[in-house]
């Protein structure tokens, strides 16, 4: 493989040393908060959910934070393919451009123009996503506690520089500012422990899905938060990333796989954590986690030598095209990894190709 890695928990490693990996074999299917990170996925979330998955039966859960949460809402239409592909297309062309006169778009006006655009997006689809036979969906957000129970000018920055010093001694502490609200399908239950971080589940309901959706991809300052979400606790709901950017939970797939597509090797707790490299380490949370991501010098072969990520929205300026011409060599590329897993499965997922994650 020269495109993907494989990398798994030593349980999960163990389990496909045994038997190889089977549609069957996965529970679990998370999708991390990253912003334009995430469309190098396309091309594995297309094969997993239109080719191998519908290979079994199995219910399987799927947690998602931020683009993670759109991409696999996606997952529970109808047409998963065709669902996969427009929503790829519609992320890499959408424009934030900025009215004469300002110097820039508000978050008033990103927030408005994203919504907009996911119900355009889902319209009459959301049934498809509450009902699907096998997924059970579950939206992480969070939810402003205290100072940070409603967006204002000064209380917002205070909250979050308080939620910053406080997570950097002990990621428990952020518990004093936030709390993950997690908004899963009707009777699903949470497929993760709780004890890490206080958490409230809530249904998710056709009168809540879009602003649910929209609450966990809402970057604090860059969007506004979105308040008072029908069925849920009042307050502030922002960015699920923040306090699970990447999922990093005490996944509860005892007898299963926990498929993970990611773009990076290392799981990280919170958004809040980017910076402090102790929290990048695997914990026997991960135990039973196979983490499908890009090669680091494959991924020096793309378009600035990195992926796709939210400052290429400063990086090409007013250059649109520009952004849209790399972004789409990036997800055509990507279709390198969708092959290459495919292959390795056809090959029986040999356990010489993973690495310890």
């Amino acid at each position: 493989m020269k495109a993907l890695r494989i990398y798994a928990g030593p349980a999960a490693r163990a389990h496909i040393a045994a038997q190889g990996l089977a549609p069957a074999d996965v529970r679990t299917v998370p999708g991390a908060a990253g912003g334009p990170k995430g469309l190098i996925l396309g091309p594995i979330d297309r094969f997993v959910f239109s080719d191998w998955l519908p290979q079994a039966s199995q219910p399987v859960d799927l947690v998602g934070a931020s683009i993670g949460a759109w991409r696999l809402a996606c997952a529970c239409l109808d047409d998963p393919k065709t669902a996969f592909e427009q929503f790829e297309h519609g992320y890499i062309h959408q424009r934030f451009d900025v009215p004469p006169g300002q110097k820039r778009m508000s978050a008033k006006q990103v927030s408005a123009q994203f919504g907009e655009g996911l119900r355009d997006f889902y319209g009459a689809r959301t049934p498809e996503v509450l009902t699907h036979p096998r997924y059970r969906l579950h939206v992480i957000t969070a939810r402003g506690r205290h100072i940070l129970g409603r967006e204002g000018r000064a209380r917002t920055p205070a909250g979050y520089l308080g939620a910053f010093i406080t997570n950097s001694v002990h990621r428990k502490s952020l518990g004093a500012w936030l709390e993950r609200v997690v908004f899963s399908s009707p009777h699903a239950s949470l497929p993760f422990g709780t004890q890490d971080f206080r958490t409230r589940q809530v249904p998710l309901a056709e009168s809540n899905f879009a602003l649910a959706l929209q609450a966990s991809c809402s970057i604090p300052f860059m969007l506004e938060a979105v308040h008072d979400i029908p069925g849920a606790p009042p307050g502030a709901y922002w960015d699920g990333g923040i306090t699970d950017y990447h999922l990093h939970l005490n996944y509860s797939a005892a007898d299963g796989i926990v498929l993970y597509p990611h773009f990076q090797q290392a799981v990280v707790p919170g958004w809040l954590d980017k910076g402090l490299k102790w929290r990048h380490k695997p914990t026997r949370f991960l135990d039973r986690t196979v983490v499908l991501a890009p090669d680091p010098e494959w991924v020096r072969g793309l378009p600035n030598a990195k992926l796709p990520d939210r400052n290429d929205f400063l990086r090409y300026g007013n250059d649109t095209q520009a952004r849209i011409r790399d972004w789409g060599i990036a997800a055509r590329e990507a279709r390198r990894l969708a092959d290459e897993f495919a292959d390795w499965l056809r090959r029986g997922s040999p356990v010489q190709d993973v690495q310890p994650l």
